[in-house]
Parts: structure tokens; sequence; C-alpha cells
């Protein structure tokens, strides 16, 4: 599953485990852009054990909102795969709502296979003192108290701020609604050193107006959150990062296989302004 974390989506492991402090990094001047960017996905290396032949597909990215009114996000995720016996149709669909001020977020995914609902996961989160305590609604009603972690726009702020300070490497623990929306992840970024684009690189001439500008290439690896660790990440993502959270040439590994998304279009949104 994509996560928005940066994407969509991540603080240092000393911050996570003091953590209970709502809305850490809600700075009005956090400069995240509004927009809608769209990625065509390809299959970039698949085992055998997979049991995919052949994979594509494209992912569509809405970013929108302020610091004072919350940021949503609409994330579409459609592939056609491939097994060598069979072809099906997936889609995933989730919108968010985060609000950095409260240290809210409600969040709403649904998984379709050959346009037949597979799965729905529906419910609230909230930053308390002792950690994060979630509403579900689906796909079961229930109540779970968390440890404290940071939602997916407090992490792309969090990785900006590291990147800013140079500072290349950081754990945190997150909460995304991911899965079944019951648990957190933690996470190993790795960020390097800012990068101005090559000459002739599509993708980075996809970026309209941010194609001259410098980036951070990014690394993010996904763990399951237990008490006593996995050596091996559930999921990794690559992407190239601007300043204003627009992410582009993304790599998203998920152990048995390999996607690539490159930037196919780029739409900027009004920004919208505090009253």
């Amino acid at each position: 599953m994509f996560r928005s974390s940066f994407v969509t989506a991540l603080a240092a492991g000393a911050c996570v485990a003091g953590s209970g402090v709502t809305g850490a990094y809600a700075n009005p001047a956090s400069g995240l852009a509004p927009h809608r960017a769209v990625y065509d996905l390809q299959l970039k290396d698949a085992s055998e054990r997979s049991g995919i032949a052949g994979m594509y597909g494209r992912m569509v990215y809405e970013f929108n909102g302020s610091p004072c009114d919350g940021y949503t996000v609409s994330f579409r995720f459609v592939t056609q795969v491939n097994t060598g016996e069979e072809t099906r149709l997936t889609d995933q669909q989730t919108t968010t709502y985060e609000d950095l001020k409260t240290g809210s977020f409600r969040f709403l995914t649904r998984s379709f296979t050959d346009e037949k609902l597979d799965k729905e996961v529906r419910g609230t989160a909230r930053e308390e003192k002792t950690g994060v305590s979630v509403d579900l609604t689906a796909p079961d009603t229930k109540q779970v108290e968390l440890a404290a972690s940071r939602f997916p726009t407090e992490h792309m702020l969090e990785v900006i701020d590291h990147a800013k300070k140079g500072e290349r490497f950081f754990e945190s623990r997150i909460f995304d609604g991911s899965d079944s929306g019951d648990k957190t992840l933690m996470t190993t970024a790795v960020v390097g050193k800012k990068e101005k684009p090559k000459a002739g690189d599509p993708d980075a001439d996809k970026a309209g107006t941010f194609s001259k500008q410098a980036f951070w290439p990014v690394s993010v690896a996904y763990y399951n959150d237990t008490s006593d660790g996995d050596a091996v990440p559930v999921y990794r993502m690559s992407f190239k990062l601007y300043e204003n959270g627009i992410t582009r040439d993304l790599t998203m590994d998920y152990g048995e296989f390999v996607l690539s998304g490159k930037l196919a279009k780029l739409e900027m949104l009004k920004q919208q302004d505090c009253k």
C-alpha cells in the first residue's frame, strides 16, 4: 500500500518517545503547496515468488488545505496486475483530514478488486498526552490506544525540517490509518544532500516551475511496530522531495516486487489563506 506519508508522508526517535505535544509542527509558515499530482506506475522488478508477470497503473494524489483549517488528502492508486494466468484490477481510494492545531486525524480507505469492494477502513485518531487514541467504525467498531506517533502531514513537515538542518538519518513512529487502522509503524528515514535536477530529465520536466529547483533524495523504510522489532521492513519508498512537499521519481519496494512512479502531470492548486 502506498503511504501518503510524506506521502505521504514522518519525529526523531527521542521526540517520539516523549511525544504528546499537540501539533508540534503546526507552523503557519510551513510552506506546503496545495497540488494535484498524477504518477504513471510501472513494474520495475518482481521475484518468482510474487506471482506477478506484469503490472502497471496510475496514482493520483491531491493535497489541499492550510495550517489554520487543516489539510486534506485525496489519493487513488489503480493497478492492473497480470499473473500470467489472469489479469485483475486493484483500486485503492483514500481520503484523510488532519488538523495540526488540535492533533486530530480522520481517515477512510476503500479497496476494490475488479470493481468489487474488498475492504473498508474508517476512523478517527487524536493525539493525547499518553499517546494516540483511535476510534474505528470499520471494518469493526472499536477503540485502540497506541503509542505516541506522528500523523502523515506532521511526518512530512518533520522530514523537511530534518533535511533543512542537514540531519541525514532519523527514526519515527507514525500512524496513517493504513491496513486495518489499528496499529502504528516505525520508520527510518535517510535524507541525502540537496541536488539540482540533471539536464534532460523527463520526470523533472513534468514538475513545471519546479523543474530547475533543488530537491532532497529521501528513502523511508516502514517496519511493524513490535516489541522485538523486525529486521526486514514491510515496505520501502524512495523519492525526490521539494521543500514545498511535492515529490517525484518514486520507487515503491514491497519486498517481492518493486514499482516505479514517474510524474505525469502536476497541477498547482490555490493556496488557502488563514483567516
